[in-house]
């Protein structure tokens, strides 16, 4: 398993990431997580078809991670069915469930990697030292190809919203 030693940094303390980092215009790794009702999500396969936009953070339970997924699920409002708005986390998929109905987050796809790691790995997002996923932005075009990517380099800040939701309308 691939490591990187101070990728990122949490309040300015450097931290290591696990797995393989993607490529931009690479085909995007397949994982397998866990929607809120404990059932089997398969990526890509379960969103063929669909422009996808993976947004990947600590824990909803913080107010960075709050705060840009309730802008993402505003964002995503506007983008139309062709798009996916998908939110991973390691955050148990009840207190996903309870985030989103206590945020009317309905036009989001929230799914938990609490169990395999297989996006944080698969992704290169997964903290060693804490065991949660790393702020990260990714854009999958419809052939499951890789054509954006933020990893953001103080778990603290925001995405580049701007250029993501760039990247996601220059696909559809």
């Amino acid at each position: 398993m691939s490591e990187r030693e101070a990728a990122v940094t949490f309040q300015g303390n450097p931290l290591t990431l696990l797995g393989n980092e993607v490529e931009l215009n690479s085909i995007a790794p397949d994982f397998e997580v866990l929607n809120n009702e404990l059932g089997g999500v398969n990526f890509p396969s379960d969103f063929k078809g669909k422009v996808c936009l993976i947004c990947s953070v600590p824990s909803l339970d913080t107010p960075v991670c709050d705060l840009e997924m309730q802008r993402f699920n505003k964002e995503a409002a506007k983008l139309g069915d062709e798009v996916a708005v998908i939110l991973v986390s390691m955050d148990l998929p009840f207190a996903q469930a309870r985030w989103c109905g206590a945020n009317s987050a309905d036009n989001i796809v929230s799914l938990s990697d609490y169990i395999a790691k297989d996006f944080g790995l698969g992704y290169g997002v997964l903290i060693k030292e804490l065991r949660l996923l790393s702020r990260a932005v990714f854009v999958v075009d419809r052939n499951a190809t890789i054509r954006y990517k933020e990893i953001v380099s103080e778990i603290t800040n925001e995405p580049d919203y701007e250029a993501a939701l760039a990247a996601v309308k220059s696909l559809i």
